[in-house]
């Protein structure tokens, strides 16, 4: 009830920006320019978690892409998912190598469940969706394969160091029932709206690569893509290849 409630109230309330709250207008000219307006770049906490895929983010954490994220994410305004679907869709082609048959698998990181309920809706696969569209409409195939779910509770990670992220989700992360058959239909990019520690990203790649890469193979998860990561993972540029 609580989705349906902001899916309505986001039609009939006032607008307002969500980066800056300028009034009759979802995102201004200036705010939209720093999420959109920077190209997207190669991204890597410090220190790095083991068997995190290459990253790439459309901008950096802070000022309004900070409020549009959190708008979004926390206040349900559920508007801003095309906005923030686009900046994502960037972040994916920016990483994209040679082309691959098969569309491109956008694979979300899954929240909590409580969080989920709390919320009212799954702030990574909302935008997810947004951007597989972005990116079908610039001719590039793609759809999202919500494949990954908790298969136990976690603590919440507001607070938490790289450290403890990374213990708090270990195992944490498994594939759904029939997540492996999905996972054959093309190449995976993992996919959300945040980096900081790069914690649930490598455990999403974990989770994938244990349950559904038959033994002996490459790893599925070619890369991953978030809207925005923290200001000292967007400063680190390094060369993998």
């Amino acid at each position: 009830m609580r989705g349906w409630w902001r899916e309505i109230a986001g039609l009939v309330l006032p607008v307002a920006c969500g980066g800056c709250g300028r009034p009759r207008t979802e995102l201004c000219e200036e705010c939209g320019a720093q999420l959109h307006g920077g190209a997207p770049r190669p991204v890597r906490p410090e220190p790095e978690p083991a068997g995190l895929p290459p990253v790439h983010a459309a901008a950096a954490y802070e000022n309004a892409v900070r409020a549009v994220l959190l708008a979004h994410k926390e206040r349900g305004v559920l508007g801003l998912a095309g906005v923030l679907g686009k900046a994502l869709a960037g972040a994916v082609r920016a990483g994209a190598g040679p082309p691959d048959p098969g569309p491109l698998l956008l694979v979300p990181v899954p929240s909590a469940r409580r969080a989920v309920a709390a919320r009212g809706h799954d702030p990574a696969r909302r935008i997810a969706l947004a951007a597989a569209a972005e990116l079908r409409r610039a001719g590039t195939p793609a759809r999202v394969a919500a494949v990954l779910r908790q298969r136990r509770p976690v603590a919440d990670q507001s607070g938490l160091g790289a450290r403890d992220r990374q213990a708090n989700l270990a195992g944490a992360l498994e594939l759904v029932a029939g997540g492996r058959r999905l996972l054959g239909a093309g190449p995976v990019v993992l996919v959300d709206d945040l980096l900081t520690t790069g914690a649930s990203l490598a455990e999403a790649a974990r989770a994938i690569d244990e349950s559904g890469r038959p033994e002996g193979t490459a790893s599925r998860v070619r890369r991953a893509a978030v809207v925005a990561a923290s200001p000292s993972a967007f400063e680190i540029n390094r060369n993998w290849h």
